[in-house]
């Protein structure tokens, strides 16, 4: 499911506008905010599709990469099993998520679930050969779509979007703070947005 979902994006001019009827509305914050989500949501798109090729979801993928990830070093001499708590940690996913993916890739012969090692209540997952051999179809490809998709950036405008992302991202991590926390003294959103233009 898409971020956005917003065929055509406002112009500033519409944004400055309800920015009149909503203060806290920062017409150039908005406008670079709703741009994120459709590039995401366009990025997202080129991936899914080369993966609906190989008849697996972005969930699933992930989850196979975070195991093949799991032992791709050099210095990694025998592959670890992870946990499914632990492959909820690195995909980012609920536990009850977690679940049903590892459920759906063990039916398919993609990954295997083990007793623990060190403790028998719990279980490990690991890659099977077959969720290599997929992997080592699909990553070619999957790298190639990236590198195209980046492709129109410079190496410079690369670095500069990568450390703005960046910023985006820690501070999605923040509590958002409070309207006052943000904006001067007296000054609406608006108000700095439209001097800042």
């Amino acid at each position: 499911m898409p971020l956005l979902m917003l065929k055509d994006l406002p112009r500033y001019e519409c944004l400055l506008e309800a920015s009149r009827e909503f203060p806290d509305l920062d017409p150039s914050a908005t406008e670079v905010f709703l741009h994120l989500l459709r590039s995401g949501d366009e990025a997202f798109r080129v991936v899914e599709s080369h993966l609906a090729q190989h008849e697996i979801t972005q969930g699933r993928f992930g989850v196979l990469m975070a195991l093949w990830g799991n032992c791709q070093r050099a210095d990694c001499e025998i592959e670890k099993p992870l946990t499914p708590a632990e492959l909820a940690d690195r995909t980012g996913v609920t536990r009850a998520t977690i679940t049903g993916l590892v459920d759906t890739l063990e039916r398919a012969g993609l990954v295997t679930r083990t007793p623990h090692p060190d403790d028998r209540r719990m279980m490990s997952v690991s890659l099977t050969k077959r969720g290599e051999k997929l992997l080592s179809k699909i990553m070619p490809e999957h790298f190639r779509r990236m590198a195209w998709l980046m492709g129109p950036l410079s190496e410079n405008e690369r670095k500069t979007f990568l450390r703005l992302l960046t910023k985006v991202m820690q501070r999605a991590a923040e509590d958002p703070a409070k309207p006052a926390d943000i904006r001067g003294a007296g000054d609406t959103l608006s108000e700095n947005a439209a001097r800042s233009r």
